[in-house]
């Protein structure tokens, strides 16, 4: 099983989207300062995820996710947390 997942720093608001093989794992790296371009931003919160079962699948949703109607989309699905939290990522 492959991920596609958003995370949000809880110091600055700060959104990541990435992918991996082992949801859990990686979210604890994020927050071990392990993970060079999420460090500066930590501790995170795993707030959006999707699984896909082929990786090419995986890997082509995390690439649309970073484009700006990939963060549209986002918004939209998940506007209640981001009121709710005052969080505009």
């Amino acid at each position: 099983m492959q991920y596609v997942y958003l995370i949000q720093s809880t110091k600055d608001g700060e959104l990541y989207v990435g992918c991996t093989k082992d949801l859990k794992e990686r979210l604890i790296l994020h927050n071990a300062k392990k993970v060079t371009s999420t460090k500066r931003h930590t501790p995170y919160i795993l707030i959006y995820y999707e699984a896909y079962i082929n990786s090419t699948d995986a890997f082509n949703r995390e690439k649309y996710m970073k484009t700006q109607y990939g963060r549209n989309y986002i918004k939209k699905v998940l506007s209640n947390f981001f009121i709710s939290k005052n969080f505009l990522g």
